[in-house]
């Protein structure tokens, strides 16, 4: 039976959150400074440690808006606590994002915590419950760009430039990807309350393929240059060139040795 009140504990936010951050904290400290022997372990360990905070509050903002619109089951669930180990499938919230980063340098939308729809009433409370995941990597990507299209990045180091850089490479395509309306993805959760009973039908055998279809379409070569050709125009526009994030995904994957053109940027 589902509870159906929420108790303090249950928005304590959780000691594996706060340890993620902790690392996040220290990490960026020493990409900072330059304290690491080897730079790109302290960038690859704050990237990641990032990104899986990221992970968190996106899925946070979809159970904090679900809470307010009237599912007050998620609090029984976990899922205020931003405990990455409480989510529906923590494989696929938290560990296939993280191992898409380190092969390919993309931001994988993760899945789900689970909403019990039947409890909220109203087509906009569902549409907003769906956007609130992918409106916060948006955030996220506007405090990491910030720096960039302020113009304030005298005194910040190259390193730290470059990994945030990288970092909000990863929140504009996790933000890009979730806004699609495929099923299974949430942008196709903010236009599903306003379809026909009968689209949404024929279209729920799909959901569970969506994530699985959209990287299909980002092998084809074509589609795969747009896209990327998209996110280097947002970048852009918010003042981080392609050399930026280059260099700072370079610098994440240390392990295939550093790029002679960005070390000497340095």
């Amino acid at each position: 039976m589902t509870a159906t009140t929420t108790r303090p504990s249950d928005r304590r936010i959780s000691p594996v959150f706060l340890g993620i951050l902790a690392v996040t904290a220290v990490t960026g400290w020493a990409t900072w400074t330059g304290f690491a022997e080897q730079p790109g372990v302290a960038v690859f360990l704050f990237v990641t440690a990032a990104w899986i905070v990221s992970l968190c509050l996106h899925e946070y903002a979809h159970a904090r808006t679900a809470l307010h619109s009237g599912d007050i089951s998620v609090g029984s669930k976990g899922y205020l606590t931003l405990n990455p180990l409480k989510y529906t499938h923590a494989l696929l919230s938290i560990v296939l994002p993280v191992i898409f980063v380190i092969m390919g340098g993309i931001g994988l939308p993760g899945g789900a915590v689970f909403i019990e729809r039947g409890r909220i009433h109203g087509r906009w409370k569902h549409s907003l419950i769906s956007a609130a995941g992918p409106l916060t990597n948006v955030l996220f990507a506007a405090v990491c760009t910030a720096p960039f299209w302020l113009h304030s990045l005298d005194g910040v180091p190259q390193d730290f430039q470059f990994a945030l850089a990288f970092l909000a490479l990863l929140q504009v395509t996790a933000a890009l990807l979730n806004f699609l309306p495929v099923p299974g993805l949430d942008g196709y959760g903010v236009i599903e309350p306003w379809l026909s009973y009968n689209i949404k039908r024929q279209v729920e055998p799909f959901a569970p393929f969506g994530l699985l279809f959209v990287f299909a379409l980002l092998w084809v070569p074509s589609i795969n240059t747009y896209f990327f050709d998209v996110i280097d125009a947002i970048l852009r526009g918010l003042g981080i060139s392609d050399f930026e994030t280059y260099c700072g995904q370079n610098l994440y994957r240390f392990w295939q040795g550093s790029n002679e053109f960005c070390s000497i940027s340095r």
